[in-house]
């Protein structure tokens, strides 16, 4: 299995032979600012240029790969004011908004331990 390439629910992923659409929506989320660009096209359509300072300066070529993976999942879109969340896109955000508020309690928690 190769690391790299477009994780695609049936083909094997990290954790998952057999390609389990939770296990791929976590590689694909799980690899270098995914996450991180999902989380900022939640808050409007964003062109390459800031998507690239947003990710601390993320080699033009990483992000463009981590846009083609998000564009091939149906997950962002380009259009004419830059790259934005599609349909699929904003249901995820929604569910994934709720775990970094958990999260964050959860840093605190262990912090203060």
């Amino acid at each position: 299995m190769n690391s790299n390439s477009q994780p695609i629910p049936g083909k094997p992923v990290r954790g998952s032979k057999t390609g389990q659409p939770i296990m791929v929506i976590f590689d694909l989320l799980g690899r270098s600012w995914s996450m991180g660009i999902i989380w900022h096209l939640n808050n409007g359509p964003s062109t390459f240029r800031k998507l690239q300072e947003y990710c601390e300066n993320i080699s033009p070529t990483t992000l463009n790969k981590r846009i083609k993976e998000l564009t091939i999942a149906d997950l962002i879109e380009r259009t004419v004011d830059g790259y934005t969340l599609t349909k699929q896109g904003l249901e995820l955000f929604k569910l994934i908004h709720p775990l970094g508020k958990w999260a964050k309690q959860w840093a605190e928690d262990i912090k203060n331990q």
